[in-house]
């Protein structure tokens, strides 16, 4: 009997095992589902005086505008809008025009009777009224990001933002200021694809005049960034330090415009040669950038420039870096850079230079990487140093495949000047004589090492900045503080009036 007690247990057990095998997952939905879902939140935010629903909307916006084609918006915003809208029309122009046999697919000629099954599912009932103007700007985006997808579109996403800016304008809604500053990232990107970028610079400056007056941040964050990305583009480094001196960025903008603003903070001061305030933004511009999955383009375009300014700055970057999945293709060539610097091979790093001169020039870093022939000489120079206590300076030129004896001199000398090396040149007979290796102690070192607390401070205050707390949550200590001061006084009483002794009470307080 017990045995058959175990039997039945086990197939017991067996059973519920299949039952959840056998359930099925939900169906991830449609992109017309999720566009309808995002609109129910754009007018929810709006409803309630709620923001955060129109920024849960625009963070799904990278992964649904590559998931888009022309049925998914048309289906959107017919289920959206009643048949005799004006607006749905205008917005419906600007995709092309259902074929002839998906139109006559469309419609179901069968009449309703009350012998249909009631499992059927009926076509979604039209809305009653337009909703609100959020969600045409919205679906007007998601259009302008989609005619992004095809060379043959360019111009005509061009003419899509125009109307758009000027119908966002004509609105003037504070409600749609987080959709605003994603439509000017759109217009910037028709711009760039078009081959037109400098022709939309008076138009983001005067918007950017306009939403620093209304102290809309998040539009003046991003226009921010288009502008100094249009000035990066053509090279135009003077006029965005002058951008970056005459404006202030927001405080309140959100983690990914930080990271660009860093990034291009970066490009701009290493190019002006303040390589320590450029390896600090870029820091801050990995910090709160998005994940390497996410944004792997960003990513990478982050990372190399951080490479170079790291050996600018006189560091190797850390091998592990170069392993990283995202990265290990796209800085292949910068690893060969990095190689050629640490050896302090000159006919090595020339090499490499020509060889990945196509792809530094399309980085925009090729003229940062002539920067370190350099730096591969006084790596060079260091490690002669190291390995010989006295060399005539001909040896210093072949090793280093200088051109001359004089160039040879000149260079150690400035070693020697700016502290590399310790030593003497000793020109009657024409060698260098090093001396010892450098102490762990001096200037320099405390330098780096407030350098290195300074940006542990700095993070600690970006950290406890962006905390966030519950709501209300203050009150409850209040009620708590509020109920142990009433108990005192009620003890305090008490006492007063003898009903307790003074040691009872004061024990029980």
């Amino acid at each position: 009997m017990p045995d058959v007690e175990m039997v039945k247990a086990t197939d017991q057990k067996d059973e519920k095992k299949d039952d959840k095998k056998e359930e099925p997952r939900p169906a991830p939905p449609t992109s017309t589902q999720e566009i309808k879902a995002n609109i129910a939140l754009i007018e929810r935010a709006i409803t309630d005086v709620e923001p955060r629903f129109t920024y849960r909307v625009l963070r799904s916006l990278t992964g649904l505008r590559k998931r888009i084609n022309d049925k998914v918006l048309r289906d959107a915003i017919e289920e959206n809008y009643p048949k005799d809208s004006a607006v749905k029309d205008s917005i419906l122009s600007w995709l092309p025009p259902t074929p002839p046999a998906a139109q006559s697919m469309e419609i179901d000629t069968a009449p309703i009777t009350s012998e249909t099954n009631a499992s059927t599912p009926l076509p979604p009932s039209k809305p009653a009224s337009d909703p609100v103007p959020e969600v045409e700007i919205y679906l007007r985006l998601l259009i302008i990001h989609h005619l992004h997808s095809s060379k043959d579109t360019y111009s005509k996403s061009i003419e899509l933002s125009h109307e758009t800016v000027d119908k966002m304008q004509s609105m003037n809604r504070r409600s749609m200021d987080p959709i605003a500053a994603k439509i000017w990232f759109a217009v910037e990107r028709s711009y760039e694809l078009g081959g037109e970028l400098a022709d939309a610079r008076p138009m983001f400056l005067a918007a950017q005049r306009t939403a620093s007056l209304r102290h809309d941040d998040d539009t003046q964050a991003s226009l921010i960034n288009r502008l100094l990305r249009g000035y990066l583009h053509y090279n135009l480094y003077d006029q965005a330090d002058k951008l970056v001196s005459k404006t202030s960025f927001p405080t309140s903008a959100s983690n990914p415009q930080y990271a660009r603003y860093h990034y291009s903070l970066g490009r701009i001061k290493a190019v002006q040669l303040n390589y320590t305030a450029a390896h600090t933004n870029l820091q801050q511009a990995i910090r709160r950038a998005p994940t390497a999955k996410t944004a792997p383009g960003f990513y990478q375009a982050v990372h190399k420039l951080f490479v170079i300014v790291e050996l600018l700055m006189g560091d190797i970057p850390d091998r592990g870096l170069f392993r990283h999945p995202v990265l290990e293709k796209a800085l292949s060539a910068y690893f060969d850079i990095v190689k050629a610097v640490r050896t302090g091979s000159l006919s090595e790093f020339q090499t490499t230079l020509n060889k990945h001169a196509a792809q530094f020039e399309a980085d925009k870093t090729y003229t940062l990487i002539v920067r370190l022939r350099q730096n591969v000489i006084k790596t060079g120079i260091r490690r002669l140093s190291l390995s010989y206590s006295r060399i005539s300076l001909r040896d210093i030129c072949l090793k280093l495949h200088l051109d001359s004896e004089e160039d040879a001199e000149y260079i150690v000398g400035k070693a020697i000047r700016d502290g590399v090396i310790e030593g003497r040149i000793v020109h009657e007979k024409g060698w260098m004589e090093c001396g010892g290796q450098k102490n762990g102690y001096g200037p320099e070192v405390s330098e780096v090492f407030g350098r290195r607390i300074g940006y542990c401070l700095d993070l600690h205050n970006e950290s406890v900045k962006a905390m966030r707390y519950p709501l209300n949550a203050h009150r409850k200590e209040l009620a708590a503080a509020q109920d142990a001061r009433e108990r005192e006084k009620e003890l305090a009483k008490e006492i007063q009036e003898g009903d307790l002794d003074d040691d009872e009470g004061l024990g029980d307080y």
